[in-house]
This record gives C-alpha cells, sequence and structure tokens, in this order.
C-alpha cells in the first residue's frame, strides 16, 4: 500500500530498529447510532522507506472484559523502559470518554491493559493522551479535557507512576482552546476544541502541537513553555503550524535524520488520509 491508500485518522509513527510502524483511528462508515461508525480497535502498518506499507495488523480489539465499547481513536506508541506503551481514547455507555494505557513487548504485538481503569479522570470527559518524560526522568501523559463538557476545551498533564498503571496527583491545566487568539467555536457558541496533543524539544525549548479551529476550519497549532519543561507557563503561538484542513498531528525523526510532520488531511468523514511533510527549523521557530 502507498501512504496515500491508507484511510486513517489521527496518524502516528513509530521509528524503530529500521523499520516504521503506523497507527491510526479506523475510519468506518457512520450509522444512524454512531456518528463515526463503530471503531473498536487498533492497527499497525509497517514500513521501511515511508513510501510502501504493509497491510494492517491488529494489536487491539475491544472485548467484553474491557470498559472500552467503541470510539477507540487516537493511537500512539511509545517505547519506555524496554517496552513499547499504546495511549489511545474510549468510551462506553456506562464511562464517558477516557484515555487507557495499554502494553506490549513488542510495537506490532496484542497490546494489554497496564490497569483496569483509563489514566483520566473517571468524571471527565477526556481524549487524545499523548506521553512525555521530563528533565528529571518523571513520566508524564497530557491529555484533553474535552470541550464536549466543559465548553472552553482544556489540555492537561498528569504525572504517572514509573510502570505507567496510575496517574498521581492531580490533573494541571497547561492551556485552554480560547488561549488561540483566533480560535472558532463549534455549534456557534463558545466551545473551544483541544485535539491531539504532542510534545516536541526544539533545541532547549518545549513546544506542544495540537489542533483546534480558526475560520478557515481544522488546524495545527503550536504552544511554547516558558521553561523548556512540562511544569512551565505555557502560551500558544498565533501562527499555526499548518491551516490546510487537518490536524491531529505528530513529528518524528527518519533513519535518515530527516524530521517529520505527519497529520490526517481532509478533516472530513471517510476521507482522511496520513499527510507526510518536512519539518523545517528556523531559529526557535519549527514551520513546514
Amino acid at each position: 500500500m502507498k501512504l496515500n491508500e491508507i484511510n486513517i485518522r489521527d496518524p502516528f509513527i513509530l521509528p524503530y530498529d529500521g523499520k516504521y510502524y503506523l497507527y491510526g483511528s479506523r475510519v468506518t462508515t457512520p450509522t444512524d447510532e454512531h456518528y463515526w461508525g463503530k471503531q473498536d480497535g487498533f492497527d499497525v502498518y509497517t514500513s521501511t522507506d515511508l513510501d510502501d506499507w504493509s497491510e494492517p495488523k491488529s494489536i487491539f480489539e475491544c472485548t467484553p472484559d474491557f470498559w472500552g465499547e467503541r470510539d477507540a481513536w487516537a493511537p500512539e506508541v511509545h517505547r519506555y523502559n524496554g517496552k513499547f506503551y499504546l495511549f489511545a481514547s474510549f468510551i462506553s455507555k456506562t464511562h464517558p470518554r477516557g484515555t487507557h494505557i495499554f502494553v506490549c513487548d513488542t510495537p506490532d504485538g496484542t497490546f494489554v491493559p497496564v490497569s483496569p481503569d483509563p489514566a483520566t479522570p473517571s468524571d471527565w470527559e477526556c481524549l487524545d493522551g499523548t506521553f512525555y518524560v521530563d528533565k528529571a526522568g518523571k513520566p508524564y501523559m497530557v491529555f484533553c479535557h474535552e470541550w464536549t463538557q466543559i465548553g472552553d476545551g482544556t489540555v492537561c498533564a498528569v504525572e504517572l507512576s514509573n510502570d505507567l498503571s496510575t496517574p498521581i496527583g492531580e490533573p494541571k491545566l497547561l492551556w485552554k482552546g480560547s488561549d488561540y487568539k483566533d480560535v472558532v467555536g463549534k455549534r456557534g457558541g463558545a466551545n473551544y476544541v483541544t485535539d491531539g496533543p504532542f510534545l516536541y524539544r526544539n533545541g532547549d525549548d518545549l513546544l506542544a502541537i495540537w489542533s483546534s479551529f480558526n475560520a478557515q476550519g481544522y488546524v495545527e497549532l503550536i504552544s511554547k513553555s516558558d521553561n523548556g519543561d512540562i511544569d512551565g507557563n505555557w502560551t500558544v503561538l498565533d501562527t499555526p503550524l499548518s491551516a490546510e484542513d487537518g490536524g491531529h498531528g505528530m513529528i518524528f525523526k527518519a533513519f535518515d535524520g530527516k524530521e517529520y510532520f505527519l497529520m490526517h488531511r481532509p478533516n472530513s468523514r471517510t476521507n482522511e488520509r496520513p499527510v507526510l511533510t518536512e519539518l523545517k527549523h528556523d531559529g526557535e521557530k519549527i514551520f513546514i
């Protein structure tokens, strides 16, 4: 398969041991019951050159003994302490949307939960958890508190135990959707989306890319910490990284040393494709 033949949202690439591993939210046919279709698992695609990709291989399927029933969204796989950890979001009839963490010995094996409960607060509507290790070596999950519950969506961080099985303390607010000066609300009101945070170190700076909406549509934005770490004060930069009807992106370094920005585009149901663009640097700034 070629990259533009793969039909997923929220793409994520893990380079490991000479291969690229591509994950994403399955795109399924919408139904009257499920707006996005009944997404109930995750696949991985592999490549050695970022051009030719394998057929999908399942790495997780929702089962009756797992709390999440559907809306299996935004899988990310991170290597940490010799294992591979999958961060992904789900919802059920009895539990609000939340991010769960899974573990596997390989990036393309069957992932199992690290604990019975999601890592996000049990009474919050949350999604799009990502992973970050601070300068002191402490692991964190960064995630979105949904605009569907609080109106002005937020991005928060919570410290995790060393085995990533347990949140430590209360989540800390990093920034709000309304912190972006050109944000446009959903459904005609002050409902500001925060989607898909991903943290990226640019020299001494700690940046986060994430998505929301402006007058042109779905955009990829940049936030910056004032102390180069997760506990700093965060500012949303005025200029988007991308404003081309695409988002929920991430950044990775290829085996040849080049860095790439990956997102889905367009942001319309059933048409989404992974789009890969080389990332450029100009002093403290990143751009594509």
